[in-house]
């Protein structure tokens, strides 16, 4: 693409962040803003590393791995209650809507809060959830629809490296009931490393005979093979991640003729060291392939990034113009789990707002 020019560039960025968007890859415990967790902890009386928001967005930066599960656990910690879960249901809808996200399928780990032994039932989980989404609705027109994924290394003996399961079976249980009560697919995270795809297939064989819908990580910390086997092992409509498929053209092939969607997290991958810097990131060459690319922030608050900022990269680094911006958006609807009725009813929308930025930004016509 053609890199466009400082005043392009600017019609661009406003056009960018004020388009409606459409959010894929995002989890609920991973998107706590620093303000979010010291109510939190005031709530219950419990001490952070810092006492300020500028502090603790300071510890939240990461540094490595081990660090980054250090803080996700501690913020998983903070949440003792179906009203907190609740609360930062809310407040991730708050931010969504600053960044006029109109729809996302956001990714809980249920089972974590369970393991944690916190005292806590499935159903505390689901109201706290329900509630929070309701709230979302009402107040911020954010829709909200639910990912519950399994946290595959708590399916590992960790000595052994052998299958146990023990994750699994509750995740899809919970899963099954709440088809009902938002949840629309089933998931898979954690880190991929000694923890393939394969041994999952059973859980996601019955998820998908419930209704759900099959959407795992794979292909960020282990190559294309983790991709392939979500796909031939776990059935997966659409890759968390899945940005080392590239490695593979014969799976790119695969991907761009069975139109299946890559959810990209560009600043997670810089973060966590999958590549380098941005301009070695592959999303252009998925992109130029036909891949069906969407952009997501992961755990925007750990990463210092947003989805607003992922599109500003999309420009920026990547020369992305008006018309490539909003396939982009239109990628991740298309590519969601909501009703073909409802995705017709909203591309409509998205269509008609997009012209009417367009004129509002007074983008020209070389940047359509």
């Amino acid at each position: 693409m053609i890199m466009p020019s400082d005043s392009q560039k600017n019609a661009l960025c406003a056009f960018a962040q004020a388009m409606p968007k459409v959010e894929l890859h995002l989890h609920l415990e991973g998107s706590i803003e620093p303000e979010t967790a010291l109510a939190l902890a005031r709530r219950h009386g419990v001490s952070l590393p810092a006492e300020t928001p500028e502090a603790l967005q300071s510890w939240f930066r990461f540094r490595d791995f081990r660090h980054f599960i250090q803080v996700y656990l501690t913020l998983s910690d903070l949440l003792r209650t179906p009203e907190d879960f609740a609360f930062i249901t809310t407040a991730l809808a708050r931010s969504l809507a600053r960044q006029n996200v109109r729809y996302a399928e956001v990714t809980f780990t249920a089972y974590t809060h369970l393991w944690q032994n916190k005292g806590l039932h499935p159903d505390d989980l689901i109201a706290g959830l329900e509630a929070g989404r309701a709230q979302a609705w009402d107040e911020h027109h954010v829709e909200l629809a639910w990912i519950l994924d399994i946290p595959r290394n708590l399916s590992f003996d960790p000595t052994t490296g052998r299958y146990t399961g023990a994750a699994s079976d509750p995740t899809v249980e919970m899963a099954l009931a709440w088809r009902d009560r938002g949840v629309v697919a089933l998931g898979l995270g954690g880190h991929e490393v000694g923890a393939p795809p394969e041994p999952f297939a059973p859980a996601f064989e019955r998820a998908r005979a419930g209704g759900l819908h099959s959407v795992p990580h794979a292909g960020e910390h282990v190559g294309p093979e983790s991709v392939w086997g979500a796909l031939r092992a776990l059935g997966a409509e659409r890759i968390g991640h899945g940005v080392r498929a590239v490695e593979d053209p014969a799976l790119v092939a695969f991907l761009v003729e069975q139109r299946i969607p890559l959810e990209l997290n560009p600043t997670s991958n810089i973060r966590l060291g999958v590549y380098p810097d941005f301009p070695s990131h592959p999303l252009p060459q998925l992109w130029d392939a036909g891949v069906v690319v969407t952009v997501n922030s992961d755990d925007p608050p750990l990463f210092n990034t947003t989805l607003n900022q992922e599109y500003l990269l999309l420009i920026e680094v990547y020369g992305f113009d008006a018309k490539a911006l909003e396939q982009v958006s239109l990628n991740a609807l298309r590519a969601s789990f909501l009703p073909s009725e409802r995705k017709q009813a909203l591309e409509a929308e998205f269509r008609q707002t997009f012209q009417r930025l367009r004129s509002q930004v007074s983008l020209s016509d070389a940047s359509l």
